[in-house]
Protein backbone atom coordinates (compact mmCIF):
# COMPACT_ATOMS: atom_id res chain seq x y z
CA UNK A 1 0.00 0.00 0.00
CA UNK A 2 1.27 3.32 -1.05
CA UNK A 3 1.59 6.60 1.05
CA UNK A 4 -1.14 8.02 -0.40
CA UNK A 5 -3.66 5.08 0.11
CA UNK A 6 -2.01 4.79 3.72
CA UNK A 7 -2.95 8.59 3.95
CA UNK A 8 -6.19 8.03 2.77
CA UNK A 9 -7.20 5.19 4.73
CA UNK A 10 -6.10 7.04 7.78
CA UNK A 11 -7.68 10.34 6.70
CA UNK A 12 -10.85 7.93 6.45
CA UNK A 13 -10.78 6.53 10.30
CA UNK A 14 -10.29 10.18 11.19
CA UNK A 15 -13.05 11.76 9.74
CA UNK A 16 -15.25 8.54 11.20
CA UNK A 17 -14.07 9.01 14.64
CA UNK A 18 -14.67 12.86 13.98
CA UNK A 19 -18.09 12.37 12.35
CA UNK A 20 -19.09 10.18 15.14
CA UNK A 21 -17.45 12.16 17.76
CA UNK A 22 -19.91 14.83 16.83
CA UNK A 23 -23.09 12.97 16.24
CA UNK A 24 -23.42 10.65 18.88
CA UNK A 25 -24.76 11.64 22.25
CA UNK A 26 -22.62 13.04 24.76
CA UNK A 27 -21.10 10.26 26.93
CA UNK A 28 -23.12 10.15 30.43
CA UNK A 29 -21.91 11.97 32.92
CA UNK A 30 -19.75 10.12 35.39
CA UNK A 31 -20.65 9.93 39.12
CA UNK A 32 -18.71 12.17 41.68
CA UNK A 33 -16.49 10.40 44.20
CA UNK A 34 -16.29 11.42 47.69
CA UNK A 35 -12.13 10.95 48.05
CA UNK A 36 -9.27 12.39 46.24
CA UNK A 37 -8.15 10.68 42.63
CA UNK A 38 -4.40 10.11 42.19
CA UNK A 39 -2.93 8.61 38.90
CA UNK A 40 -1.30 5.92 39.60
CA UNK A 41 -3.79 4.03 41.69
CA UNK A 42 -2.12 2.41 44.88
CA UNK A 43 -0.11 0.81 45.84
CA UNK A 44 1.80 2.89 43.76
CA UNK A 45 2.98 5.91 44.57
CA UNK A 46 0.88 9.05 43.48
CA UNK A 47 2.00 11.23 40.93
CA UNK A 48 -0.82 13.03 39.61
CA UNK A 49 -4.23 13.91 41.64
CA UNK A 50 -7.09 15.57 40.07
CA UNK A 51 -7.63 18.93 41.81
CA UNK A 52 -10.22 20.99 40.49
CA UNK A 53 -13.19 20.53 37.24
CA UNK A 54 -14.46 23.87 35.85
CA UNK A 55 -18.03 23.96 33.82
CA UNK A 56 -19.02 27.46 33.32
CA UNK A 57 -20.33 30.26 34.93
CA UNK A 58 -21.71 28.29 37.72
CA UNK A 59 -18.50 27.64 38.98
CA UNK A 60 -18.52 30.93 40.75
CA UNK A 61 -20.78 33.78 40.22
CA UNK A 62 -19.11 36.92 38.36
CA UNK A 63 -19.38 39.93 39.82
CA UNK A 64 -19.90 42.07 37.02
CA UNK A 65 -23.27 43.73 36.44
CA UNK A 66 -25.24 42.35 33.30
CA UNK A 67 -25.50 46.42 32.16
CA UNK A 68 -21.56 46.57 32.19
CA UNK A 69 -21.11 43.36 30.46
CA UNK A 70 -23.93 44.47 27.58
CA UNK A 71 -22.22 48.08 27.28
CA UNK A 72 -18.46 46.53 27.03
CA UNK A 73 -19.29 44.13 24.57
CA UNK A 74 -17.25 41.44 25.24
CA UNK A 75 -19.76 38.74 27.33
CA UNK A 76 -22.15 37.16 24.88
CA UNK A 77 -24.93 35.27 27.20
CA UNK A 78 -24.60 31.50 27.41
CA UNK A 79 -22.10 29.25 28.75
CA UNK A 80 -19.45 26.74 27.50
CA UNK A 81 -20.25 24.86 24.61
CA UNK A 82 -17.52 23.02 22.99
CA UNK A 83 -14.17 23.58 24.47
CA UNK A 84 -11.13 22.70 23.01
CA UNK A 85 -7.78 24.96 23.83
CA UNK A 86 -7.09 26.32 26.97
CA UNK A 87 -4.20 28.61 28.37
CA UNK A 88 -3.68 30.29 32.11
CA UNK A 89 -2.13 33.32 32.62
CA UNK A 90 -1.48 35.96 35.54
CA UNK A 91 -4.31 34.18 37.52
CA UNK A 92 -6.47 33.46 34.51
CA UNK A 93 -7.93 30.80 33.18
CA UNK A 94 -8.46 30.84 29.46
CA UNK A 95 -10.99 28.19 27.21
CA UNK A 96 -11.78 28.49 23.37
CA UNK A 97 -15.12 27.84 22.85
CA UNK A 98 -15.01 26.45 19.41
CA UNK A 99 -18.72 26.16 18.63
CA UNK A 100 -20.02 29.49 20.24
CA UNK A 101 -16.94 31.43 18.61
CA UNK A 102 -15.57 32.88 22.02
CA UNK A 103 -12.97 33.10 24.99
CA UNK A 104 -14.03 31.92 28.41
CA UNK A 105 -12.71 33.42 31.30
CA UNK A 106 -12.28 32.24 34.73
CA UNK A 107 -10.74 35.46 36.53
CA UNK A 108 -8.95 32.80 39.59
CA UNK A 109 -8.29 35.65 42.23
CA UNK A 110 -11.17 37.76 41.45
CA UNK A 111 -13.75 34.39 40.91
CA UNK A 112 -15.30 36.05 38.27
CA UNK A 113 -16.59 34.66 34.85
CA UNK A 114 -16.56 36.32 31.79
CA UNK A 115 -16.10 35.51 28.14
CA UNK A 116 -14.82 37.68 24.51
CA UNK A 117 -15.41 37.33 21.03
CA UNK A 118 -14.32 39.86 19.32
CA UNK A 119 -15.45 42.88 18.46
CA UNK A 120 -15.30 44.21 14.59
CA UNK A 121 -11.92 42.84 12.34
CA UNK A 122 -11.18 41.38 15.68
CA UNK A 123 -14.63 38.72 15.37
CA UNK A 124 -13.75 35.21 15.88
CA UNK A 125 -15.33 32.57 13.43
CA UNK A 126 -13.96 29.05 14.51
CA UNK A 127 -11.59 29.67 17.18
CA UNK A 128 -9.75 26.28 18.35
CA UNK A 129 -6.12 27.08 20.56
CA UNK A 130 -4.95 30.23 22.10
CA UNK A 131 -0.93 30.75 23.68
CA UNK A 132 -0.35 33.50 25.90
CA UNK A 133 2.79 35.15 25.44
CA UNK A 134 4.71 36.92 28.44
CA UNK A 135 3.69 40.58 27.84
CA UNK A 136 0.31 38.89 28.39
CA UNK A 137 -0.34 38.86 24.22
CA UNK A 138 -2.75 36.09 23.10
CA UNK A 139 -2.75 34.31 19.96
CA UNK A 140 -5.82 33.06 18.94
CA UNK A 141 -5.80 30.17 15.91
CA UNK A 142 -8.77 30.68 13.92
CA UNK A 143 -9.08 27.70 11.60
CA UNK A 144 -12.60 29.83 9.79
CA UNK A 145 -10.50 32.82 9.58
CA UNK A 146 -6.99 31.38 8.32
CA UNK A 147 -5.45 33.41 10.46
CA UNK A 148 -4.13 34.45 14.05
CA UNK A 149 -5.90 36.72 15.98
CA UNK A 150 -3.96 39.15 18.53
CA UNK A 151 -5.46 40.40 21.79
CA UNK A 152 -3.54 42.55 24.31
CA UNK A 153 -3.70 41.49 27.55
CA UNK A 154 -7.46 43.38 27.93
CA UNK A 155 -8.46 41.56 25.16
CA UNK A 156 -8.57 44.73 22.51
CA UNK A 157 -7.71 43.40 19.00
CA UNK A 158 -4.34 43.97 17.71
CA UNK A 159 -4.89 42.24 14.71
CA UNK A 160 -4.40 38.98 12.19
CA UNK A 161 -1.43 37.59 10.69
CA UNK A 162 -1.73 35.57 7.71
CA UNK A 163 -4.86 35.33 4.99
CA UNK A 164 -6.66 32.56 3.29
CA UNK A 165 -4.19 31.95 1.10
CA UNK A 166 -1.40 31.30 3.33
CA UNK A 167 -2.17 28.87 6.17
CA UNK A 168 -5.11 26.74 8.21
CA UNK A 169 -3.54 27.38 11.58
CA UNK A 170 -4.69 25.05 14.40
CA UNK A 171 -2.32 25.74 17.05
CA UNK A 172 0.86 28.12 18.32
CA UNK A 173 3.98 27.92 20.32
CA UNK A 174 6.37 30.85 21.19
CA UNK A 175 10.01 31.05 21.07
CA UNK A 176 11.68 33.88 21.68
CA UNK A 177 10.79 36.25 18.43
CA UNK A 178 9.21 33.45 17.17
CA UNK A 179 5.74 31.80 16.27
CA UNK A 180 5.42 28.07 15.21
CA UNK A 181 2.23 27.56 13.79
CA UNK A 182 0.36 24.44 12.65
CA UNK A 183 -0.65 24.49 9.28
CA UNK A 184 -3.39 21.75 9.02
CA UNK A 185 -3.62 21.98 5.61
CA UNK A 186 -0.69 22.19 4.08
CA UNK A 187 1.25 19.79 6.33
CA UNK A 188 3.76 21.84 7.56
CA UNK A 189 4.59 23.76 10.93
CA UNK A 190 4.91 27.47 9.59
CA UNK A 191 7.78 29.88 11.94
CA UNK A 192 6.57 33.86 11.62
CA UNK A 193 7.98 36.48 13.47
CA UNK A 194 5.57 37.03 16.22
CA UNK A 195 5.78 41.00 15.84
CA UNK A 196 5.28 41.64 12.30
CA UNK A 197 4.03 37.62 11.12
CA UNK A 198 6.39 37.68 8.05
CA UNK A 199 7.22 34.46 7.18
CA UNK A 200 10.68 33.23 7.96
CA UNK A 201 10.29 29.86 7.26
CA UNK A 202 8.37 26.23 6.88
CA UNK A 203 9.19 22.61 7.32
CA UNK A 204 7.45 19.46 6.66
CA UNK A 205 5.14 18.43 4.07
CA UNK A 206 2.66 15.61 3.69
CA UNK A 207 3.99 12.40 3.98
CA UNK A 208 4.88 10.19 6.64
CA UNK A 209 8.38 9.86 6.30
CA UNK A 210 10.96 11.97 8.91
CA UNK A 211 10.16 15.12 8.58
CA UNK A 212 7.35 14.92 6.71
CA UNK A 213 3.57 15.20 8.65
CA UNK A 214 -0.36 14.55 8.12
CA UNK A 215 -2.29 17.15 9.45
CA UNK A 216 -0.31 18.87 11.80
CA UNK A 217 -2.55 20.17 14.69
CA UNK A 218 -0.87 20.66 18.29
CA UNK A 219 2.53 21.81 19.22
CA UNK A 220 5.17 22.78 22.16
CA UNK A 221 8.22 23.77 22.53
CA UNK A 222 10.31 21.44 24.90
CA UNK A 223 12.76 23.00 27.79
CA UNK A 224 15.96 22.89 24.83
CA UNK A 225 13.74 24.52 21.85
CA UNK A 226 12.72 21.47 20.08
CA UNK A 227 9.65 21.28 18.37
CA UNK A 228 7.15 18.63 18.97
CA UNK A 229 4.15 18.05 16.87
CA UNK A 230 0.97 16.10 17.18
CA UNK A 231 -0.33 14.34 13.60
CA UNK A 232 -3.83 13.11 13.96
CA UNK A 233 -3.45 11.05 10.72
CA UNK A 234 0.20 9.98 11.11
CA UNK A 235 -0.97 8.61 14.27
CA UNK A 236 1.99 9.85 15.95
CA UNK A 237 4.21 12.81 18.18
CA UNK A 238 6.75 14.11 15.70
CA UNK A 239 10.43 15.67 17.20
CA UNK A 240 12.13 18.69 15.46
CA UNK A 241 15.14 20.81 16.40
CA UNK A 242 14.22 24.42 16.25
CA UNK A 243 15.50 24.42 13.03
CA UNK A 244 12.72 22.05 11.59
CA UNK A 245 15.13 19.17 11.60
CA UNK A 246 13.62 15.61 12.51
CA UNK A 247 14.89 14.24 15.41
CA UNK A 248 12.43 11.19 16.65
CA UNK A 249 9.16 9.78 16.53
CA UNK A 250 6.92 8.85 19.71
CA UNK A 251 4.06 6.25 19.52
CA UNK A 252 2.20 5.02 16.08
CA UNK A 253 -1.48 3.96 15.56
CA UNK A 254 -2.28 1.04 17.54
CA UNK A 255 -4.50 0.49 21.03
CA UNK A 256 -2.27 -0.36 23.04
CA UNK A 257 -0.21 1.25 25.73
CA UNK A 258 2.33 3.93 23.90
CA UNK A 259 0.08 4.03 20.86
CA UNK A 260 -2.55 6.34 19.42
CA UNK A 261 -5.57 6.67 17.50
CA UNK A 262 -6.38 10.08 17.31
CA UNK A 263 -3.39 12.33 19.27
CA UNK A 264 -4.13 15.90 19.76
CA UNK A 265 -3.04 17.85 22.69
CA UNK A 266 0.84 17.91 23.65
CA UNK A 267 2.79 19.47 26.24
CA UNK A 268 6.11 19.37 27.59
CA UNK A 269 7.20 19.52 31.20
CA UNK A 270 10.73 20.77 32.52
CA UNK A 271 11.93 17.44 32.32
CA UNK A 272 11.21 16.74 29.12
CA UNK A 273 7.80 14.48 29.78
CA UNK A 274 5.43 14.39 26.88
CA UNK A 275 1.99 14.51 27.58
CA UNK A 276 -0.69 13.64 24.77
CA UNK A 277 -4.07 13.47 24.87
CA UNK A 278 -6.14 11.20 22.61
CA UNK A 279 -9.72 11.83 21.63
CA UNK A 280 -10.39 8.25 20.86
CA UNK A 281 -9.31 6.67 24.04
CA UNK A 282 -9.94 9.60 25.95
CA UNK A 283 -7.03 9.49 28.32
CA UNK A 284 -3.48 11.17 28.30
CA UNK A 285 -0.58 9.50 27.91
CA UNK A 286 2.67 10.31 29.34
CA UNK A 287 6.56 9.60 27.98
CA UNK A 288 9.52 10.34 29.13
CA UNK A 289 11.80 12.11 26.81
CA UNK A 290 13.60 8.70 25.25
CA UNK A 291 9.98 7.53 24.24
CA UNK A 292 9.48 5.47 27.12
CA UNK A 293 6.04 4.80 28.17
CA UNK A 294 5.44 6.57 31.48
CA UNK A 295 1.95 6.22 32.45
CA UNK A 296 -1.94 7.09 31.71
CA UNK A 297 -4.67 9.17 33.51
CA UNK A 298 -7.86 10.65 33.36
CA UNK A 299 -9.36 7.40 31.22
CA UNK A 300 -13.38 7.64 31.09
CA UNK A 301 -13.76 4.91 33.52
CA UNK A 302 -12.44 6.36 36.47
CA UNK A 303 -14.11 9.45 37.86
CA UNK A 304 -13.78 12.32 37.09
CA UNK A 305 -12.85 11.07 33.53
CA UNK A 306 -12.11 12.86 30.51
CA UNK A 307 -14.34 12.91 27.13
CA UNK A 308 -12.81 13.35 24.21
CA UNK A 309 -10.11 15.45 25.43
CA UNK A 310 -8.45 17.89 23.19
CA UNK A 311 -5.48 20.93 24.27
CA UNK A 312 -3.36 19.81 27.08
CA UNK A 313 -1.05 22.90 28.66
CA UNK A 314 1.61 22.78 31.49
CA UNK A 315 1.88 25.16 34.04
CA UNK A 316 4.21 26.50 36.94
CA UNK A 317 3.35 29.98 37.62
CA UNK A 318 0.23 29.30 39.02
CA UNK A 319 0.43 26.76 41.32
CA UNK A 320 -0.24 28.70 44.23
CA UNK A 321 -3.55 29.03 43.27
CA UNK A 322 -4.36 25.31 43.48
CA UNK A 323 -2.51 23.88 46.86
CA UNK A 324 -6.00 24.29 48.56
CA UNK A 325 -7.37 21.43 46.32
CA UNK A 326 -4.08 18.84 47.01
CA UNK A 327 -4.04 17.09 49.19
CA UNK A 328 -2.51 16.98 52.60
CA UNK A 329 0.64 16.12 52.15
CA UNK A 330 0.76 16.16 48.86
CA UNK A 331 3.24 18.75 47.29
CA UNK A 332 2.32 20.03 44.02
CA UNK A 333 5.33 20.78 41.38
CA UNK A 334 3.08 22.34 38.30
CA UNK A 335 -0.48 21.95 36.53
CA UNK A 336 -1.84 19.57 33.76
CA UNK A 337 -4.93 21.49 32.07
CA UNK A 338 -6.49 18.88 30.15
CA UNK A 339 -9.96 20.28 28.46
CA UNK A 340 -12.75 17.88 27.34
CA UNK A 341 -15.19 18.46 24.68
CA UNK A 342 -17.98 16.65 25.87
CA UNK A 343 -19.33 16.57 29.88
CA UNK A 344 -20.14 19.23 31.70
CA UNK A 345 -16.28 18.81 33.05
CA UNK A 346 -15.00 21.44 30.24
CA UNK A 347 -11.65 21.89 31.95
CA UNK A 348 -9.76 19.52 34.23
CA UNK A 349 -6.67 20.57 36.14
CA UNK A 350 -4.60 18.17 37.55
CA UNK A 351 -1.47 18.68 39.57
CA UNK A 352 1.94 16.58 39.54
CA UNK A 353 3.89 16.38 42.17
CA UNK A 354 4.96 14.21 45.49
CA UNK A 355 3.40 12.36 48.55
CA UNK A 356 4.96 12.84 51.65
CA UNK A 357 6.58 9.65 52.76
CA UNK A 358 6.17 7.80 49.82
CA UNK A 359 9.41 6.12 48.02
CA UNK A 360 9.66 7.28 44.65
CA UNK A 361 12.23 5.92 41.76
CA UNK A 362 14.80 8.58 40.54
CA UNK A 363 13.78 9.82 37.06
CA UNK A 364 15.27 7.50 34.56
CA UNK A 365 14.17 7.69 30.95
CA UNK A 366 14.75 11.66 30.68
CA UNK A 367 16.64 13.42 27.68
Amino acid sequence: MNWLSKVGFRCLLAAVLVYLSGCAAPPPVLPVVSGPVFYPSEPQAPRIQHLVTFSGPGDFESKRSAFSQFISGDEPQGGMVQIYGVAIDDGKLYAVDSKAARIVVFDLVKREFSMFSGVGGGQMRLPVNITIDADGTKYVTDTGRKQILRYARDNKYLGAFGGTDHFKPVDVAISGDKLYVTDIEHHQVKVLDKRTGELLSAFGGPGNKEGEMAHPTNIAIGPNGDIFVAETTNFRIQRFTADGRHVRFYGEVGDSPGKFARPKGIAIDHNERIYVSDAAFQNVQIFSGIGQILMPFGQPDNSPGLSLPAAVKIDYDNVGLFKRYAEPGFSLEYLILVTSQYQPNKIDVFGFGRMAGRDYAPETGVK
